[in-house]
């Protein structure tokens, strides 16, 4: 008899099964089940915010440098486990050369990010001018807890594309991944268990969004929220739902292959601007500051 797996849950930088015991089958194409998938609640979701805004602050002041080294060990053990993806995917209906093409690109997205973590804030902060003695500063700064419904339709690529500009402007991120496409994200999960990353920094559930997109957009301590599908009635309620405590909405319904969705311009969405004075000080012939 073959023993199907149970994919836990990534809550944390631990795998728990979710708190209601309840699970959904996942069936392939000829309707043949292939695992065994936790169907996240309400109280899971709210553990993984309680995670993610307890490592804003370590994750959020460490140095750029680092963050890129960090994702850049991401992209390395996804490269070593590469085969391991491909199957999940040819399990999950891909053809091989597009399961092949999606976990390349996945690859090489990592990279790309890791690169941008400490050059975004040169090229989108600025030194402004000012009719003062004062030096005035602009730079991008995290906005903290943010929530992400993943494409329903990549298992990695989509998951990979909208996970990584946000953790590299100093975020974390609670994550929900494709109902029917789920097995990378928790395998996906497992690589970043395993790669520095500190724990809460990237939190993912599994499930159904019908039940739980009210709740990502509802919840007061998220402070952004990133929809990656095109239910148009979700998409209207996060958006209502999001004016209560005026968190940030975000529709990011795009083709993930396409080179131009990855680019700088998503980690802004994620980014508020801070503007800081500073006096200058004047300093006389005879040295005194004045």
């Amino acid at each position: 008899m073959e023993i199907l797996k149970t994919y836990k849950l990534f809550i944390g930088g631990a795998f728990p099964r979710t708190e209601s015991g309840r699970y959904y089958k996942l069936e392939n194409k000829q309707k043949q089940v292939i695992a065994n998938m936790c169907l996240s609640s309400r109280k899971d979701f709210r553990n993984a915010v309680v995670a993610a805004r307890k490592a804003v602050e370590g994750w959020s002041g460490r140095a750029a440098f680092n963050r890129g080294q960090i994702l850049y060990r991401i992209a390395e053990i996804l490269e070593g486990r590469k085969a391991q993806f491909v199957a999940e995917l040819l399990l999950q209906g891909s053809t091989k050369s597009s399961a092949e093409k999606e976990v390349r690109l996945a690859i090489d997205r990592c990279v790309y990010y890791s690169g941008w973590c400490d050059k975004y804030q040169q090229l989108f902060g600025s030194v402004n001018p000012v009719a003062t003695s004062h030096f005035n500063f602009s730079v991008p700064e995290p906005t903290g807890v943010v929530c992400v419904i993943a494409d329903e339709n990549t298992s990695l690529l989509g998951l990979v594309s909208a996970i990584l500009p946000i953790i590299v402007g100093g975020n974390t991120c609670v994550v929900l991944a494709s109902e029917s496409k789920p097995l990378c994200s928790i395998t996906f999960a497992e690589v970043l268990a395993t790669s520095d990353l500190a724990a809460g920094v990237v939190n993912i559930l599994t499930g159904n969004s019908k039940e739980l997109h009210t709740h990502f957009a509802s919840h007061m301590d998220v402070n952004a929220i990133i929809y990656c599908r095109e239910n148009a009635a979700e998409i209207k309620a996060i958006a209502e739902l999001s004016s209560m405590n005026v968190k940030r909405s975000f529709v990011w319904n795009k083709d993930w292959l396409k080179a131009e969705n990855e680019n700088p311009y998503l980690i802004m969405d994620v980014q508020e601007i801070k503007t800081t004075w500073h006096p200058i000080e004047n300093i006389g012939v005879s040295g005194a500051k004045y």
